[in-house]
């Protein structure tokens, strides 16, 4: 059944324009990924972004570092320039705007691009800790919580690979069913395609969710909500050997 309801279309996913190849990094060059580039792009639509070049930076151009000042941190450029505001309003606005998407594949340590661990430079000195998350990637775990996020590097991992795959191609089935009206019916339909899958990932998510959807009297909208927060939080964690086998 789940099969059945794999979009028809390529999945468009958002992406560091520098892993499909493009020569917009600081020294002109690339991170290219193998598995984005030849493997995942056969069945995704790429929607290439890189939001150093895209505020006008230029390529090549000076390197940016994260640098925290007292209880700030800001992106500063090695010509002394703070392009802190202009990367976190271009990253509100693509976050906002790229509505399409049904997830998105960040360059991973880049004080920009960065999920994780990205280093945090102590003022102006070379002493630094790797807790920071990129100012343009910041702006999407804020204004799309739901949409699957990932790292090239993370992706090398085949159980963080399958479990990105899966969770794209839900989201995008989810955003269909929203596009064409949200119905109980249909809520209940998306439930009974994928909730062997979330009792998977989660049993107290599956009992979560049963719960949930036992009385969808009143406002579907809302209850909808709820669903698809504990849903995509559910297939977040990756899945064992051990819990397949509890399913089955």
């Amino acid at each position: 059944m789940y099969r059945d309801h794999i979009p028809q279309v390529k999945v468009k996913v958002g992406i560091s324009a520098c892993l499909l190849g493009e020569p917009v990094r600081y020294d002109g060059g690339h991170k290219r990924s193998a598995f984005c580039a030849d493997m995942l792009a056969q069945f995704v639509e790429y929607v290439p972004l890189c939001p150093e070049a895209a505020i006008g930076l230029g390529i090549p151009r000076p390197t940016i570092r994260l640098e925290q000042h007292d209880e700030n941190i800001i992106a500063k450029s090695a010509d002394g320039r703070d392009v802190t505001n202009e990367l976190r309003q271009y990253g509100e606005e693509q976050a906002k705007n790229q509505t399409e998407i049904s997830g998105y594949i960040f360059c991973a340590k880049s004080p920009s691009c960065g999920m994780e661990r990205v280093k945090v430079y102590k003022g102006a000195s070379k002493m630094s800790e790797g807790i920071g998350v990129g100012v343009y990637t910041e702006q999407f775990q804020k204004h799309q919580p739901l949409l699957p996020l990932e790292e090239n590097g993370r992706l090398n991992d085949v159980l963080l690979r399958e479990n990105f795959v899966t969770r794209i191609y839900a989201y995008a089935h989810w955003q269909s069913i929203e596009k064409s009206g949200l119905t109980a019916a249909k809520l209940l339909e998306f439930h009974s395609v994928y909730k062997y899958l979330v009792m998977a990932h989660s049993i107290s998510a599956y009992k979560e969710l049963g719960a949930l959807l036992a009385d969808l009297k009143g406002n579907v909208e809302s209850k909808a909500e709820c669903y698809i927060y504990a849903f995509m939080k559910a297939l977040s964690k990756p899945v064992s050997r051990k819990a397949h086998a509890n399913v089955l």
